[in-house]
């Protein structure tokens, strides 16, 4: 009979052999799925993970890679702290969503002018707006006791309703022949997020470099970090500690709905251009899965984005020359989640045989 042993400590192998026998899992059984669709495991798995990196075209995808990745980045670790702390924000989506319309609407409202203080305006009113949704379930929690999980992931579909509302009402281009959308930031320079048009890059990718040394230094060099750590690992010592619960609910939750509307921002701004429908791909969803590939460290994070960018750059290759559904391909991202949780669960059990008891 096979059963699961509680270990006394968890092991710190297999915390850091998850992640890697994660993704190889995911190739192994992402390749049978490709197989049974008709195609050659073998060269899909090709296609994802090398063709970007050291493909014909490689050259043109590698730096998308940090273009992808950047809210990848920022929305991850701002829930990484969250995370550590017990403090689960499931609703990043919403905040994204968010923070795109607050930062765009603000770029919208000065439309034509083109000064240098509209797009700093706009960074402010990305981050307000991210980090005010957010701050719903965290009050709600803090005076009512209220599930943060429950209220942050409802409020993700309040969010997408106002956007839809945006894209069709208050945002929408008067000049747009009646399609929905907002006009595009990117025709007037100084509201854009690009550092490099030619390439692809943007504010945003600094922004994601700057918040995981700010997240690295908070977490290891600041009493804070600490509180957040220690609440996390021993609730029940962090309260003779002297950390107080309320606080650090309202910082985690403040600072990952912050970095969410900041993510929004600079996509809505950046590669996106303008305020539509289906603006929102997911990227608040699939940071959480970043956040724990990345074992909640802000350099495993940054590590994990990237893998996870090159998983969407790679997978829109294989759609486009392998005739890939998109499905497929979210199958797959999501084949990454499951397996990391399913290995994960050797990190604090181990697997032993015993024989059954007869009666």
């Amino acid at each position: 009979m096979i059963v699961l042993e509680k270990r006394p400590q968890p092991s710190q192998a297999w915390s850091l052999a998850t992640p890697v026998l994660a993704v190889l899992a995911t190739m192994l059984f992402g390749g049978l799925l490709f197989a049974v669709l008709g195609k050659n495991p073998v060269e899909a798995i090709r296609t994802i993970f090398w063709d970007p990196l050291f493909g014909e075209f490689a050259f043109y995808y590698r730096p998308q890679l940090l273009v992808k990745g950047a809210p990848l980045v920022l929305i991850a670790i701002g829930l990484s702290l969250g995370f550590k702390a017990g403090i689960w924000n499931i609703g990043a989506e919403g905040q994204y969503i968010m923070g795109a319309l607050c930062g765009a609407g603000i770029g919208l409202a000065f439309y034509p002018l083109d000064a240098v203080y509209v797009f700093p305006l706009m960074v402010l009113g990305g981050a307000f707006g991210g980090w005010a949704w957010a701050m719903i379930p965290a009050i709600l929690k803090v005076r009512f006791g209220t599930n943060e999980i429950l209220v942050s992931l409802m409020l993700v579909y309040v969010a997408e309703q106002l956007l839809a509302s945006m894209s069709l009402g208050l945002l929408k281009n008067p000049e747009g022949f009646g399609f929905p959308g907002s006009r595009n930031l990117n025709e007037y320079a100084s509201a854009t997020s690009w550092i490099s048009q030619d390439i692809g890059m943007h504010w945003g990718v600094v922004a994601a470099f700057i918040a995981v040394i700010f997240a690295y230094v908070l977490l290891n060099r600041h009493m804070l970090g600490f509180h957040i750590r220690l609440t996390g690992d021993a609730p029940r010592a962090a309260r003779f500690a002297g950390v107080r619960p309320a606080r650090l609910i309202l910082f985690c939750l403040g600072t990952s709905g912050l970095l969410a509307g900041l993510a929004g921002l600079f996509e809505v701004a950046g590669p996106a251009g303008q305020v539509s429908i289906d603006f929102n791909v997911g990227y608040g969803f699939t940071a959480i899965i970043v956040a724990f590939l990345g074992r909640l460290h802000p350099v495993g994070i940054l590590l994990a984005a990237g893998l996870m960018a090159l998983t969407y750059i790679g997978g829109e290759i294989a759609q486009s020359q392998l005739g890939l559904p998109a499905a497929a391909i979210q199958v797959f991202q999501g084949m990454l989640l499951f397996f990391l949780l399913a290995l994960d669960v050797l990190t604090n059990y181990r697997i032993r045989m015993r024989m059954r008891e007869v009666a």
